[in-house]
């Protein structure tokens, strides 16, 4: 009877939140707990009430394993929305909806800052006027950016008149609720999302051998090469005078694709999750190291994301309809905000400064770069230019604070030698072998890899089988002490 108590406790205590210890797509317990709701909701998936209800059910309590009672955030606010896209639909009065709109903006905008923002500006107003700041014990609930932004991207379109509202709440919980992207995107919008709802088509073949694929990559991506360089790269930038110019380039570089590796396996995961249950979440990034320009980049980089910004913030500003000086503006202001999203730091505010400014001057100099013939070695020095534009600015974004910001980029300025490479290379010998992979993969041909999708899809179930297992094997053999939370998870 006393191991029983203790058997049930633990597994209490296991399925408890925890706040050292979020629920994650590279954690054990998701995939234990995903396994066990598969067949039940491959079983319900006819009966489209009954399968709505139980994924929600799993979405909130997955939510809560990840947050705590702050759940309760997302349903109160999938509630005032969903009442005030009704209200904002039926109205006549114009002055009507536009308070209605207003009233759901500030209500959705206002828990953010609350969490995201309190201990930022006031720490900052403390800075002005002098005073012993303490900052607030705020537990910033996972993935708050992403669902807020869902959630107003619903109200504004059916303002706008894009969409109808969902006349069943359940259909709109089930929207804001759903986990594959509930924690760090794709900020899928409703009108992608809900008419695939409600149509309730079972996935075919090639979407569950695909999103099997995806989540494949996605785990390779994230738990094998982005936690592994991610050990150097943290070491590097938190003690940035103890390296030399060349260790701190090193760094950056594996900094810039650490990130695109933990934000795009993320993205795969999330989106093959999806797959596997028949619901298309799109694609949010398309090699993006591949761009020649800046503009190039953010159409490849966090795709719903950046035309998150540009429909709901560019666009609503004037776009390029009033004028060069007027766009220019509203690509800073977008930018900047799109900076301060990402954190609650002037850093970020710097490095989305950095890329507004960079957008400004592409468009400045687009007439005139038309004119250059696109030869390789035009394309190539295009690619460079950007490439190391972006790892720069990825700089602000790591570092905690300027000095260390300042820090990095003085010790590559000053205190750069080539003949640390021999040194680097027989030290970090696998680091450097991962980081080249990684750079090698972003440039295969996109038909490639689609050919090794189909591939993959058409494969007997032992090939996919002895793949999975090679796969779980090198995550053990690189996996670090701890898992590694989803750098855009923070946001």
């Amino acid at each position: 009877m006393l191991l029983n108590t203790i058997d049930i406790t633990e597994l209490f205590s296991l399925l408890a939140f925890n706040r050292d210890e979020p629920l994650l797509f590279t954690s054990g317990l998701f995939w234990v707990l995903f396994l066990v709701f598969l067949p039940v909701y491959a079983l319900l998936k006819s009966r489209r009430k009954k399968m709505m209800l139980f994924v929600i059910a799993f979405s909130l309590y997955f939510f809560y394993k990840s947050s705590g009672v702050f759940f309760l955030l997302l349903v109160a606010t999938s509630i005032f929305d969903w009442w005030v896209a009704q209200f904002i639909y039926s109205s006549k009065n114009r002055t009507e909806r536009r308070i209605a709109l207003s009233v759901s903006l500030v209500f959705s905008l206002s828990i953010l800052l609350y969490f995201k923002y309190s201990n930022f500006v006031m720490s900052n107003f403390e800075a002005l006027i002098g005073g012993n700041f303490q900052p607030l014990d705020l537990i910033l609930p996972v993935g708050i950016s992403f669902y807020t932004f869902r959630t107003i991207s619903y109200v504004v379109d059916v303002y706008r008149g894009k969409i109808q509202p969902v006349d069943d709440y359940i259909d709109h919980l089930f929207f804001l609720s759903f986990f594959p992207c509930l924690l760090a995107g794709p900020i899928v919008r409703s009108c992608d999302f809900i008419p695939q709802l409600q149509q309730n088509k079972p996935a075919t073949r090639k979407m569950i051998y695909g999103g099997l694929w995806l989540i494949m990559l996605g785990i390779l991506k994230k738990a094998v090469f982005a936690d592994y360089i991610a050990q150097y790269n943290n070491i590097a930038f938190g003690n940035p005078t103890g390296y030399t110019g060349f260790e701190l380039l090193m760094a950056v570089l594996g900094f810039t694709m650490q990130i695109y590796c933990d934000f795009s396996g993320y993205s795969d995961m999330a989106i093959g999750l999806g797959s596997i249950m028949g619901f298309d979440l799109g694609i949010n990034f398309n090699y993006p190291y591949r761009s020649l320009n800046v503009t190039e980049f953010w159409h490849r980089w966090h795709i719903t994301l950046s035309t998150w910004l540009r429909d709901y913030i560019y666009i609503p500003l004037g776009g390029n309809r009033k004028g060069r000086v007027r766009q220019h503006f509203n690509l800073m202001v977008t930018m900047l905000l799109g900076g301060l999203w990402h954190g609650a730091a002037w850093t970020f505010v710097v490095w989305g400064a950095g890329h507004g400014i960079a957008l400004c001057v592409h468009k400045l100099c687009k007439p005139w770069l038309d004119k250059i013939a696109s030869t390789r070695f035009t394309r190539f020095f295009s690619w460079l230019l950007t490439f190391s534009f972006v790892a720069f600015l990825w700089i602000f974004f790591r570092a905690n604070t300027f000095h260390a910001a300042g820090q990095v980029i003085s010790g590559i300025v000053t205190d750069f030698e080539w003949a640390y490479l021999q040194v680097f290379l027989d030290r970090r010998s696998t680091w450097c072998i991962m980081l080249a992979i990684i750079f090698g993969l972003h440039f295969v041909p996109v038909r490639i890899w689609d050919q090794l999708r189909d591939r993959f899809i058409a494969a007997p179930w032992w090939v996919k089988l002895l793949l999975f297992i090679i796969l779980i094997q090198l995550v053990l053999q690189f996996a670090s002490a701890t898992v590694q939370p989803f750098l855009y998870s923070q946001f």
